[in-house]
């Protein structure tokens, strides 16, 4: 709960824009998540949607640079 609490504050800061309960962040922060499984999705900028997607941890050790990128994630649709 304490690193939801500190995640939800840094989003906050580092908002650029937002829109209804949309948040353009500036990206700063690596995430590990895990999901049960990705699919294609029209309701989302990205065209995809995980199911059951969560937080599994802060990769502080990671840089932007070593993030999968959108087109992996893709890739990952079956």
């Amino acid at each position: 709960d304490e690193e939801i609490e500190d995640l939800t504050e840094h989003f906050r800061k580092s908002t650029i824009s937002k829109e209804k309960r949309k948040h353009l962040v500036e990206p700063d922060i690596v995430l590990e998540i895990a999901f049960d499984s990705i699919r294609a999705s029209d309701r989302h900028d990205s065209g995809l949607a995980m199911r059951f997607p969560r937080i599994k941890a802060i990769r502080r050790d990671k840089t932007l640079a070593d993030i999968d990128t959108l087109q992996y994630a893709k890739s990952l649709v079956k």
